[in-house]
């Protein structure tokens, strides 16, 4: 599904463009303030020194050569949640992250290592009347308010982001999204993440699933959901690709689980809403075995010892849940399971 010959240097931070197989069914190629007047009382007032906040102290990750790696899935992410809580709690940090969709989110929660924020994104936020819903459905901009959902609730602090601490970690980030018409898979690095603003931007077009987020336009391109690209939703590649031989993968679907075909109603209302986009048409209707596939490459690799993958061990809720008990719940029993599953973990990790 991706090209291994487009290694990035682990040492450089850069986007990287590459075909994936979703070539349109009728291509006929193969594509891959204004200042106010001061008063004379002002203008006599001494200065007042300007203090500048104390930088933060770069942070240090204790697990090297081994990916963190987490599956998208929109509100299943309070799950996923709650395990990912776990490794913060146990000072488990690595120093390669990646994700795509939801799972863009909670990387970035993760690496600037904020426990309160990763529940918050996918519980909490729920009942915030302007995260989306019905309106924004019917105003035809999406199941979630996109605006809101990412610049909006950090601006007005109900889901602030410590930007300092995410500066402050020299962890490698990995955020995929995928090019709507050039059916183009892209992946971010630190260079496309100077300012919160890019990193909201290059996250929210990697969760820009259609129909329920809108596009956004990154570089010239209209960007989608990073799930409809290489992998089809698994980002374990996103790290092969970078030369990581060690991943610990964090899925939001239980073991066992397998994409079934498009019904074909699905099929038809997905030709419909692309019929201008062939090839994000084409990526949404090859997204089910596209998946299936790349859950049988990361099987075989966890049976060779090079992956762990952590799968919940049930999912109590849909990518489209909005009841905030239900989310709560799924956080809690993710938390539970990583607490379970710690010793298995740190043998894997530290091997002890």
């Amino acid at each position: 599904m991706t090209d291994q010959s487009q290694r990035k240097d682990d040492m450089t931070e850069h986007m990287d463009e590459k075909p994936n197989a979703t070539q349109p069914e009728s291509a006929s190629e193969e594509t891959r303030g204004t200042a106010s007047e001061e008063s004379p009382e002002d203008s006599q007032a001494p200065a007042t020194p300007q203090t500048q906040p104390a930088p933060v102290a770069p942070l240090e990750n204790n697990v090297h050569s081994c990916a963190l790696v987490i599956e998208g899935g929109a509100m299943r992410a309070s799950y996923v949640s709650g395990l990912v809580n776990v490794l913060l709690e146990q000072g488990i940090y690595f120093d390669y992250v990646c994700g795509i969709s939801a799972g863009s989110v909670i990387a970035t929660n993760y690496v600037s290592r904020d426990m309160a924020r990763t529940k918050r994104s996918f519980v909490d936020s729920a009942a915030n009347l302007q995260a989306g819903g019905v309106k924004t459905l019917l105003n035809r901009r999406g199941l979630f308010n996109a605006s809101y959902d990412y610049l909006g609730c950090i601006e007005d602090d109900s889901t602030p982001f410590d930007w300092e601490a995410f500066q402050a970690n020299p962890a490698r980030v990995r955020i995929q999204a995928f090019q709507r018409d050039t059916g183009r898979t892209v992946v971010w690095g630190r260079d496309h993440m100077q300012t919160p603003e890019d990193l909201m931007t290059c996250v929210r077009a990697s969760s820009a699933m259609p129909g329920i987020v809108e596009p956004i336009e990154v570089d010239g391109q209209l960007m989608i959901d990073g799930s409809l690209g290489a992998g089809a939703g698994l980002p374990n590649h996103i790290a092969e690709d970078d030369g990581v031989e060690r991943l610990f993968v964090i899925t939001s679907r239980p073991a066992g689980y397998r994409k079934q075909e498009l019904s074909t109603m699905r099929r038809r209302a997905v030709i419909r809403m692309m019929k201008d986009f062939p090839y994000a048409r084409n990526a949404m209707l090859t997204r089910p075995e596209r998946y299936n596939e790349e859950l049988l490459r990361l099987e075989e690799l966890e049976e060779s010892g090079r992956a762990l993958v952590v799968r919940p061990r049930e999912m109590p809720v849909t990518n489209t849940t909005r009841d905030v008990k239900e989310l709560e719940h799924a956080f809690l029993l993710g938390h539970e399971q990583g607490i379970a599953e710690l010793p298995r973990w740190r043998e894997f990790l530290f091997g002890a």
